[in-house]
């Protein structure tokens, strides 16, 4: 690779949600939920261009107004609730490409994710250069110990719900685990493309991010939470 690597945003935003419909344009802290998505990216300073790839005019239109780009509209076939986001991925990339606009990084950017902060972009994307990555996903520490999680028996039976040598043990005891928080995603264009998978291997890195910036909006409640969040930023960083 010579020269400095070019960077594409993607905001993946369907018109068609099914738990929150029209989820992408309901208004958080009075402004559309994609927008805060869209600040972000561009606010971050290392993104070479910030596009969104929907299959909605309302949501390009909405989009365009907050400063983004839409140089396409999806097909139909990619906007399915059951379309792997691998698919759009490598549709934006492909698309992009045939016009003879390449990247060497794509950073996926979900618009549910609204908190994320244009610092968590741009330390992201310097983790993925320090580490000579070829993925960096963003996660946070999970809300509850999962060694305190089961599957439970039709019965509802309790019988061996917990793993041996788990069973009062207190939460600050166990060892700190993470999640997939949905807020970044960077993968290395080429070997995307080749591969057609985002599997991160041996060469993929976690970026932390904390849970007050973490929330994933996919009901009514997620927002709510989200608004609350916005609203009281001190006590939530506090608790």
């Amino acid at each position: 690779m010579s020269g400095e690597p070019r960077f594409l945003g993607l905001i993946p935003a369907r018109g068609g949600s099914k738990r929150l419909p029209r989820k992408n344009l309901r208004l958080l802290g009075g402004r559309p939920l994609i927008a805060w998505t869209i600040e972000a990216a561009l606010e971050s300073g290392c993104l070479d261009r910030v596009i969104v790839s929907t299959d909605d005019p309302e949501i390009a239109a909405v989009a365009c107004d907050a400063g983004a780009e839409v140089p396409f509209l999806r097909p139909a076939e990619l906007a399915d609730d059951r379309t792997p986001s691998l698919e759009v991925l490598l549709h934006a990339l492909r698309t992009l490409a045939a016009e003879g606009d390449r990247y060497d990084y794509l950073v996926e950017l979900q618009p549910t994710s609204p908190l994320r902060h244009a610092t968590d972009i741009r330390a992201a994307v310097s983790l993925l250069k320090e580490r000579r990555a070829d993925a960096v996903v963003s996660v946070c520490p999970t809300e509850h110990p999962p060694e305190w999680s089961n599957t439970l028996p039709p019965d509802g039976a309790l019988r061996d719900f917990f793993r041996p040598g788990v069973r009062g043990t207190r939460s600050q005891d166990l060892p700190t685990s993470y999640r997939l928080n949905g807020a970044i995603a960077i993968f290395d264009c080429r070997r995307l493309l080749k591969t057609e998978s985002t599997d991160m291997d041996d060469n993929g890195f976690a970026y932390v991010m904390p849970p007050e910036r973490s929330i994933d909006i996919d009901t009514a409640l997620d927002l709510h939470i989200a608004q609350a969040l916005l609203e009281f930023p001190g006590e939530a960083a506090d608790a």
